[in-house]
């Protein structure tokens, strides 16, 4: 049995769903995306998500250029520093004070003031004498050798020693040198060496012929 037909004119116009084919949600319109939030260790976003964005993606900086490297070659050694002069090596100021063998002692005790009110430690001064001890030394060897030498390695204050054992003892800026009687073989041996254990002056309180022929005329 044939169904009946409907003619077009009796109905509106017809649509015509497409075949296996849902209505869609309308979709929104395309507009501007927001820039990707650049990943750690990325530096921003991708040339592809800046053009979606509608900006212009920025140009990658060149890579940094590399200076061309020297082939290596040997090394030029570097120029010796001029070692410095030790005080040791430097000549001493040598200063003569005129005085008799008994008068000897109290000129280097005015020397030892004059040193002291000027400025000078009372560790920089060594005083050797040529004859009878100085009063200070005396009184110390009371005590022993041991410790009368104590006292000198310390190098806290002025210390008093007799010339004949100068080569015992150490440098210090200043000697002073008191020629006051004793052996002249004792001035002749203990002066120079005095000469060398001054690391800037040399103080000789004595007769000044006899100085300068153990030092040498002009002193």
């Amino acid at each position: 049995m044939e169904e009946p037909q409907i003619h077009e004119s009796a109905q509106g116009p017809r649509v015509t769903p497409a075949p296996s084919r849902t209505a869609q949600t309308p979709r929104p319109v395309p507009g501007p995306r927001p820039a990707a939030v650049p990943r750690p260790g990325r530096p921003g976003p991708s040339p592809a998500a800046a053009s979606r964005a509608g900006g212009t993606a920025p140009r990658p900086a060149p890579p940094a250029q590399r200076a061309p490297q020297a082939t290596p070659g040997p090394v030029p050694a570097a120029p010796a520093a001029p070692a410095a002069p030790s005080v040791s090596a430097a000549v001493p100021q040598i200063q003569l004070i005129p005085a008799s063998a008994e008068g000897a002692l109290d000129a280097a005790e005015e020397a030892v003031d004059l040193l002291l009110d000027t400025g000078r430690a009372p560790g920089d001064i060594l005083v050797l004498t040529t004859g009878d001890p100085h009063p200070w030394a005396a009184h110390e060897l009371s005590f022993g050798e041991a410790a009368y030498w104590a006292l000198h390695d310390a190098g806290d204050d002025v210390f008093y020693a007799d010339a004949a054992q100068v080569q015992r003892a150490g440098d210090r800026p200043v000697v002073v040198f008191a020629v006051n009687g004793g052996a002249a073989d004792t001035v002749v041996g203990s002066l120079p060496v005095a000469l060398t254990r001054a690391g800037a002056l040399l103080i000789v309180c004595g007769d000044q012929q006899q100085i300068n022929s153990v030092l040498g005329a002009g002193v």
